[in-house]
C-alpha cells in the first residue's frame, strides 16, 4: 500500500507543488488582508485540496499523455508509465478521479470557482499536448501554474481583482523561464522527434537569453505589486531574495554543462518560492 501511495506520489513529481502553493497561500492572505474577511481553517483547506487535484490530474495526464514519447527518451524511459511501475489506464483513472475531485471542492468554495474550474482544468490539461505543435508550450505550463493566486483571491472574494493578477503574471513568466532552462536537457532529442520547444527552436544560447528575460519581467511584475498594494518594506527583503535567486540559478548553468539543471530548477525555485511566500505573509499580516 505504502508503495503505490509512493509510486503515485512519484508520478505527480508531488514535491513540485511547493512552486505554486506559496503563491496560492499569498493570494489567499491578500484576499484576506486587502478585503478584511476572516480566515477560516475550512476554506484554507478547501483551497489547498483544490491545487492538490488541480496539480495532480495535469502531472498524471502529461505523464499519460507523453508515455510513448517518455518510452523513447533516455532520460524519462524511467518514469512510472514506461517503466511499468503504473499502468496506463490507472495512471488515466488518477487524473480522472483527481478532476472531479477538483470540481466538487471548487462546489463547496463559491459559485465563481466551480464555474472558473472547467476553464482551469482545460489549461492545465491542454498543456500536454502543446509541444507537439507549438514552442510556446513553455507559456501554456506558466500559465496553468499561473492560476494560483487568483483562484485563491476567487476563493475567499468571488471576484476577479488586479493585485493577484500581477501575482499570476509572475508567476507565469517565472515558471515558463525556469521550464526553458528544464528543456535544455531535451533540446536533441525534441528536434529528432520533431517535438516543439523554446530550445529546439532556438537554440541553447537564445533559450538561455528567453529565459533570462522572462525572470526579469518576473522581478518587475512582483516589484510593481509592492507599489500597488502599498506593502511594507519587509516586503522588499522577500523581492530581494527572490531576485537574488533567480540570478543564481541563471549563473549555475552554462552552455555545455547542463549538470546542475535539477539544482537550478528544482532546490533554488523551490527554495524561492518558500521563502518569499513566507516573508510576504508575514509582511501582510503584520
Amino acid at each position: 500500500m505504502i508503495k503505490n501511495i509512493e509510486k503515485y506520489l512519484s508520478l505527480v513529481k508531488f514535491s513540485h507543488t511547493i512552486f505554486a502553493l506559496p503563491f496560492a497561500a499569498i493570494g489567499y492572505t491578500l484576499a484576506i488582508t486587502q478585503t478584511g474577511k476572516n480566515f477560516t481553517w475550512p476554506l484554507a483547506i478547501k483551497v489547498g485540496l483544490c491545487m492538490i487535484f488541480a496539480r495532480s490530474a495535469a502531472m498524471a495526464f502529461n505523464r499519460w499523455a507523453d508515455r510513448f514519447i517518455d518510452i523513447k527518451n533516455p532520460r524519462t524511459i524511467v518514469r512510472e508509465i514506461p517503466s511499468g511501475q503504473i499502468s496506463a489506464s490507472a495512471a488515466l483513472a488518477f487524473v480522472i478521479v483527481n478532476c472531479f475531485a477538483f470540481i466538487i471542492t471548487t462546489y463547496f468554495i463559491n459559485e465563481s470557482c466551480f464555474y472558473l474550474s472547467f476553464i482551469a482544468l482545460t489549461v492545465i490539461l491542454s498543456y500536454s499536448y502543446t509541444k507537439r505543435f507549438t514552442s510556446l508550450c513553455h507559456l501554456v505550463l506558466g500559465l496553468g501554474l499561473s492560476l494560483a493566486p487568483i483562484g485563491a483571491w476567487i476563493a475567499v472574494t468571488g471576484v476577479f481583482a488586479v493585485l493577484p493578477l500581477i501575482f499570476s503574471a509572475a508567476v507565469l513568466c517565472w515558471v515558463s523561464g525556469f521550464d526553458i532552462i528544464y528543456a535544455l536537457q531535451d533540446e536533441q532529442f525534441d528536434r529528432s522527434q520533431k517535438l516543439h520547444s523554446i530550445p529546439s527552436l532556438v537554440g541553447t544560447k537564445k533559450a538561455l537569453l528567453l529565459s533570462r528575460q522572462l525572470h526579469v519581467a518576473t522581478s518587475l511584475f512582483l516589484l510593481s505589486a509592492a507599489f500597488y498594494g502599498n506593502f511594507s518594506n519587509l516586503y522588499f527583503v522577500g523581492w530581494g531574495l527572490f531576485t537574488g535567486l533567480l540570478i543564481y540559478q541563471h549563473r549555475i548553468v552554462k552552455i555545455g554543462d547542463f549538470s546542475r539543471i535539477n539544482l537550478a530548477f528544482f532546490t533554488t525555485n523551490g527554495i524561492a518560492s518558500i521563502t518569499f511566500a513566507v516573508i510576504v505573509i508575514t509582511s501582510l499580516l503584520m
